[in-house]
């Protein structure tokens, strides 16, 4: 059985010269498919904007269709969650949503799913969790840190509350990192070990048992990939979920929207 953990593996495609930074030493500049996996994410998402704006019916066509209810659900979970100010962030959200649901689904197809490196989730979280902090200092000033002073809690049980909710808060990135690379790469491993069943018993390693192994293992190979399909979709939903919370946070600190 081919190992489970291979397809995780960045390569080099082209290899090119090393450029030495200042502060940063030599840094590796060669093309790997991580690349090509985030460049072929970035060139589907463009060619399906184009295509849903560029020739908008009245009566819209599937794809037309498809482009309408994701810019929809978006803008409306937007504007449910953050307020009246949600529509200011609508790019962001969008836009992160669209680049990891196309990565997620991608993966389902190619041999490399950038979602499933630490590297690539890790990029995501630290530019949402430096979104936040941004607008929160620009919107609230030294007021940011009330975030950190719960009102509703007993005076005495305010500090400890509030460091509760500290660490909590610097907890966000890593959390929103490890929950989207933890997801795509556990059901990755999990479809490569039932399709590596499905090989080994058909071409007779497991013997006998194998009539009732690949079968089986076929069965659960096809939910599974079901299930990937899902997944992908409810990972960038959730972050871009989890991502308006947290904006909803600094941009209505102190009160309701």
């Amino acid at each position: 059985m081919a190992d489970p953990l291979h397809q995780f593996q960045i390569q080099k495609i082209v290899d090119l010269p090393d450029v030495t930074l200042p502060g940063l030493g030599p840094v590796d500049l060669a093309i790997t498919n991580s690349h090509v996996a985030m460049t072929i994410g970035f060139a589907v998402i463009v060619a399906f904007l184009a295509v849903v704006t560029g020739g908008a019916k009245v009566v819209p066509g599937r794809v037309q269709a498809v482009g309408e209810t994701l810019f929809g659900m978006i803008d409306n979970m937007t504007d449910s969650i953050i307020g009246h100010d949600g529509r200011k962030y609508f790019p962001f959200v969008f836009t992160i949503f669209l680049f990891i649901l196309a990565m997620n689904i991608l993966g389902m197809f190619l041999s490399f799913t950038a979602t499933s490196q630490l590297a690539v989730t890790a990029t995501f979280a630290v530019l949402t969790f430096g979104l936040v902090l941004v607008v929160g200092f620009a919107k609230n000033g030294l007021g940011f840190f009330k975030l950190f002073w719960p009102t509703g809690a007993p005076l005495l049980m305010r500090p400890v509350v509030g460091l509760i909710e500290f660490f909590s808060f610097l907890l966000r990135p890593i959390t929103l990192m490890l929950r989207l690379f933890g997801n795509m790469m556990g059901g990755h491993i999990a479809l490569k070990v039932f399709a590596g069943f499905v090989a080994t018993a058909v071409i007779g390693a497991a013997g006998a048992a194998g009539l009732f192994i690949a079968p089986l293992s076929l069965g659960m190979t096809v939910g599974l990939t079901a299930l990937e399909f899902l997944v992908a979709f409810l990972q960038a939903f959730v972050f871009a979920v989890l991502t308006c919370i947290y904006l909803n946070d600094v941009v209505n600190l102190g009160h309701g929207h």
